[in-house]
């Protein structure tokens, strides 16, 4: 539609578009799109006027809210206003929502699993070092498949896929720059109109070729039709044997995303910024059973979040051959002579 009433504005003699809204949930949405390319002035002819906090601000303060409400305690009412404040500090499940409509922050307005702030926080870069553990996010054939590795001191290589043949309307449908992210290398675009999983085991092999991989996790049920492909691209039984199984469920993935969260707020992981974890990162919102479990749910995310299931396998993945590795071989230490003797 907005293209269409663009467009259009040439057949008047003096067409001005004003753009009157709260901002949008993403960076790919397009009022973000068009808010950040008046930020550069790379039109003059678009002019940008905006009310909204800073993500350094206390959200709470009267001061901040009237940074992003020039009409507060006029026609805007102080005391609802202060009202919707107070029910945002009490219960984080409507503090996303509060900081979008109120404050007019670029967030989600259901609570993401990470805030946009502490993601950029862990946005340092590194190169993989030694042991290297990674995260398999198998897709359908038209969808997004992720490849994540990490080492031993969390620096993040990430990698995605999407089928060549329409991809410029998938970043319409989905709503972000897939196009652009492709010309920039954070995207690799496979041949036709499917990801073929002969491509993806022939990555994978340059990746066991390039690094000291000590396990790969994968969803379970995309390793059936990536097997035999990966005997094709040379890989030998001890190779498959570093493939690992791991279930999306809440018994699985929930002590994953413990340590991922652990690790974030620590500061410890280094992701580099990659555009398109970031994105999976800004979609992810995790579901809890009774138990407080937590998994990631992509019904509910607003984009896709693979990435993010990549990243949590990965961590998952290190942690649990982490555990194994300190468990004592009671056998062993019983039969050892020294012991014995005693």
């Amino acid at each position: 539609m907005y293209d269409a009433l663009e467009t259009a504005s040439a057949a008047h003699d003096n067409p001005m578009s004003i753009i009157i809204s709260t901002q949008a949930p993403t960076d790919g949405d397009l009022l973000s799109l068009l808010i950040d390319d008046a930020k550069t002035n790379a039109d003059a002819r678009v002019t940008l006027s905006m009310y909204a906090a800073d993500d350094d601000d206390d959200p709470f303060d009267e001061a901040t809210i009237k940074k992003a409400n020039p009409a507060f305690g006029d026609f805007q009412s102080r005391e609802e206003v202060l009202s919707m404040a107070e029910n945002a500090k009490r219960m984080p499940s409507v503090e996303s929502s509060y900081r979008n409509l109120i404050l007019n922050q670029r967030v989600e307005s259901r609570n993401p699993f990470v805030s946009r702030k502490l993601w950029d926080a862990n946005g340092a870069s590194g190169k993989l070092e030694g042991m290297v553990f990674g995260g398999l996010d198998l897709s359908t054939s038209r969808d997004l498949t992720a490849l994540i590795l990490m080492d031993e001191h969390y620096n993040i290589k990430s990698e995605f896929w999407l089928p060549e043949y329409g991809i410029k309307d998938k970043a319409k449908e989905d709503r972000v720059p897939y196009d652009i992210w492709a010309e920039q290398g954070h995207l690799t675009l496979t041949p036709g109109k499917s990801i073929e999983y002969e491509w993806v085991a022939h990555r994978l092999r340059e990746v066991f070729d390039q690094h000291e991989v000590r396990a790969i996790a994968f969803d379970r049920w995309g390793m059936k039709h990536l097997e035999p492909w990966l005997a094709k691209a040379g890989f030998v039984e001890h190779e498959i044997a570093k493939f690992m199984p791991y279930g999306q469920g809440f018994r699985d993935i929930s002590p994953a995303l413990r340590e991922v969260e652990s690790l974030l707020l620590n500061e410890k992981i280094k992701h580099g910024m990659h555009p398109v974890l970031r994105m999976c990162a800004a979609n992810a919102v995790v579901q809890q059973d009774p138990a407080g479990n937590r998994k990631l749910a992509k019904d509910k995310s607003s984009g896709r979040i693979d990435g993010m299931v990549a990243l949590a396998m990965a961590v998952g993945a290190m942690s649990k051959l982490s555990e194994e590795a300190d468990v004592i071989d009671l056998d062993a230490f019983l039969n050892d002579p020294i012991i014995a003797s005693y």
